[in-house]
C-alpha cells in the first residue's frame, strides 16, 4: 500500500486506507479527550464543570434534534400563506 496519492486505486485498497485514516484520528481524538478529562478531574470545582457540561450537551442536543428531526414547511404552502398576507396586507 505504498502507491502514491494520486487518487486511483482498487476500491478495496482505498477503503482499507479510509478506515484506517478514521481509526487514527479516533484514537488521536480519543486520547487528547482523555487528557483533557484527566485535568478536568483534578480541578476543584469538577462539579460545577460537570453540570455546565450537561448543560451545554442538552443544549447541543436540542440543537442537533432540531436541525435533523424538523421537517421543513412545505414549499407551495410557504407561497400561499405569503401571497395571502399580502393580499390582506393590500400589496397586490
Amino acid at each position: 500500500m505504498t502507491r502514491g496519492t494520486d487518487g486511483r486505486g482498487s476500491l478495496d485498497e482505498r477503503t482499507v486506507l479510509l478506515v484506517a485514516g478514521v481509526a487514527d484520528l479516533a484514537v488521536s481524538t480519543l486520547g487528547s479527550a482523555l487528557g483533557t478529562v484527566r485535568g478536568l478531574l483534578r480541578r476543584s470545582d469538577a462539579a460545577d464543570l460537570a453540570a455546565e457540561a450537561e448543560q451545554d450537551l442538552m443544549a447541543r442536543g436540542r440543537i442537533a434534534l432540531d436541525r435533523y428531526a424538523a421537517v421543513p414547511p412545505a414549499h407551495l404552502e410557504t407561497l400561499a400563506q405569503h401571497a395571502l398576507s399580502r393580499r390582506a396586507a393590500g400589496d397586490v
